[in-house]
């Protein structure tokens, strides 16, 4: 893919911009989910009915990773990040707005599809920008994604303190985003789309093997997401309050790693870095499990936390310059397998724990850190 740049001075101004919109993607994706009990109180749904309404968030997710691959080849990952983003922030109300079940799975629809676009296209942005820098700065581009969560979420959880309804609070959050990337999609990075190639890749061949470590990843993360807190009451026997905390320290954990990984990867080399990574990750599973009291498991998923941090950032990085395939088309596949893993990972989690219990899932989940470090090679920089 050749790129046309406006005026190589604009390059700083693009990366805060790609900054931006990485951010905002976080912050719209936190500010749905924090008002997720609120929602479901107003619709009078109960937690089986809420789980298949949730349903339509992924399925609309898995559609937009090939089409959005396809659209970045066809016009170039600018204006996709533009219509992703700006849909995005637009259909964040309609989640309020939805007055049963079966629209707000609609509404979901259109959310999880704009989301998805959004971050598929920002990604291929922040490869792009990577490239014109010629050193690592992706992981700094996810530390922003995972601020922007924990902002998100932090002003979700004092709307609720407050008893802000969620459509005055979607409907602010929505107007400031929309705002922030009207200016962003300005100045984003200029990338003319290749006349040739293919439109939509199987994952296959490195991309399959990379495609698996954000696979093994998303499923670790999507684990902890949602098991962090049960594992922490139920296995460990902490407070509430307390199991609460897991999940947090994991997540500041994941931007404190982030925000140094571009330094790491500068020093080790991706390789290296994903290895110890999967590895980290395994041995912050393993310290949970064997833990007897609060704090030991809590270090333990701040161990996970650090672990996982760089991996997507670098298979996303190392997916985006596969010779003979466009990166927009390579990102998609790719990102295909690690949002699968993410959205398999809380159920699979569950019907394990259920047949057995829940170490011996987690401990299955620390197994796939460590096949993510057998992997580890396949993030080798490759000549285009």
């Amino acid at each position: 893919m050749s790129a046309t740049p406006r005026r190589p001075e604009h390059l700083p101004l693009a990366r805060l911009a790609i900054y931006l919109t990485f951010f905002v993607c976080g912050f719209i994706l936190a500010a749905w989910v924090s008002r997720i009990p609120a929602i479901k109180q107003n619709l009078g749904l109960n937690t089986g009915e809420l789980g298949l309404v949730l349903l339509g968030g992924p399925v609309g997710l898995v559609l937009a990773m090939p089409l959005t691959g396809w659209l970045i080849a066809h016009w170039g990952s600018r204006p996709v990040v533009t219509l992703a983003a700006l849909s995005n922030c637009l259909s964040l109300p309609l989640l309020a707005l939805a007055p049963s079940g079966w629209t707000l799975a609609l509404a979901l629809f259109v959310f999880g599809f704009t989301n998805a676009a959004m971050d598929i296209s920002m990604n291929a942005q922040a490869v792009e920008a990577e490239k014109r820098y010629a050193r690592p700065i992706m992981s700094s581009f996810h530390a922003l994604f995972s601020l922007g969560g924990l902002v998100g979420a932090a002003l979700g959880g004092a709307a609720a303190a407050a008893a802000i309804a969620p459509l005055p609070f979607f409907t602010w959050m929505a107007l400031a985003s929309g705002l922030a990337m009207l200016w962003a999609s300005r100045q984003l990075l200029e990338v003319r789309p290749a006349p040739t190639g293919p439109r939509f890749v199987w994952p296959r061949g490195v991309l399959l093997g990379l495609g698996l470590i954000v696979f093994c990843t998303g499923l670790g993360e999507g684990a902890v997401a949602d098991w962090s807190a049960v594992f922490m009451k139920q296995e460990i026997g902490s407070s509430e309050a307390v199991a609460a905390l897991a999940f947090s320290a994991f997540s500041v954990a994941m931007v404190v790693g982030r925000l140094t990984g571009d330094a790491l990867t500068d020093r080790f080399g991706p390789v290296a870095l994903a290895r110890g990574g999967g590895l980290l990750a395994a041995s912050g599973f393993v310290m949970t499990l064997l833990a007897a009291r609060p704090e030991v498991a809590l270090l333990g998923f701040v161990m996970v936390g650090l672990g996982y941090c760089t991996l997507f950032p670098l298979a996303f990085s190392a997916a985006g310059r596969v010779p003979g395939v466009q990166p927009g088309v390579a990102l998609a596949s790719v990102a295909t397998l690690g949002y699968l893993g993410f959205l398999a990972g809380p159920p699979v989690i569950g019907l394990v724990a259920h047949s057995t219990s829940l170490r011996v899932s987690f401990a299955l989940v620390a197994g796939l850190a460590v096949v993510i470090a057998l992997l580890a090679g396949l993030l080798r920089p490759r000549a285009g």
